[in-house]
């Protein structure tokens, strides 16, 4: 199968949700289990055909219309053949259950001001001047600048100083502009965090955080219904080991 850059999937057992990044700010397409069972089949190197007449007797033996099945299957296939969703090995993350923590006051000096503002500027500037495939690829180069992982309690600090230059800047930074810049203010500090984006299924929805380590920082309590799974997760390598490149988590179906 061709490897497509720029196609990624979070897993869950609701199912799968794919994130087009390709072209402009990206788009989500939500799988149900079935129709997450038929995309991995097919991403796996099975044929479309071969995956539908497998999926067909499988579903027929637990009592369902084979006709109906195989009507409704081929419509999902050439549906997804058109927004050219198949014929890819999509990037996906290793599958966390991080701490989810609530926004709280930190103390932010000078330097963190600074870095909040320079966040928030160059993150504006990538999400609503260009692609989102800019902000991925600026994200990934910004893992080789120097710097330790950042505690919680740093992120925290990186996260506040955005929010307060946010209030400076026209218009509303949503949850992508705010983690981003959050990613980069950590990152101008010496602090390096890891920058996600996912879905969640029940509701269905998307959102981008930072986590530091095992721990998602600057959530608003109430405001988001967790969890979700990531679909794409940009961090650094560890300090002590420079031989190792930037990466984003490797590929596993789940």
């Amino acid at each position: 199968m061709t490897n497509t850059i720029g196609i990624y999937a979070a897993t869950s057992t609701e199912g799968i949700a794919l994130m087009d990044v390709r072209t402009g700010r990206g788009q989500w397409r939500f799988l149900d289990p079935i129709g997450a069972k038929m995309w991995q089949t097919i991403t796996d190197g099975t044929t479309p055909a071969d995956a539908i007449e497998m999926l067909t007797g499988a579903w027929s033996t637990r009592g369902a219309d084979p006709l109906q099945v195989r009507t409704d299957l081929t419509a999902l296939v050439d549906e997804l053949e058109r927004a050219d969703l198949l014929h890819s090995t999509p990037r996906t993350v290793h599958h966390e259950h991080p701490e989810v923590r609530f926004a709280a006051p930190a103390q932010t000096g000078v330097l963190h001001r600074l870095a909040g503002h320079a966040g928030l500027l160059l993150a504006l500037v990538l999400l609503r001047l260009l692609p989102i495939r800019a902000a991925i690829a600026t994200a990934r180069a910004a893992t080789r600048i120097p710097g330790r992982r950042a505690t919680a309690e740093e992120a925290e600090a990186a996260h506040a100083a955005v929010c307060r230059a946010a209030r400076w800047w026209p218009g509303r930074a949503a949850c992508l502009e705010e983690s981003l810049a959050t990613y980069f203010a950590a990152a101008f500090t010496g602090r390096r965090v890891s920058w996600a984006i996912g879905a969640r299924f029940t509701p269905q929805g998307a959102h981008a955080w930072v986590e530091a380590g095992r721990t998602i920082v600057g959530q608003n309590e109430g405001d988001r219904a967790w969890p979700y799974a990531a679909a794409l997760r940009i961090e650094a390598a560890d300090a002590d080991s420079p031989s190792r490149s930037p990466q984003v988590d490797p590929v596993h179906h789940g």
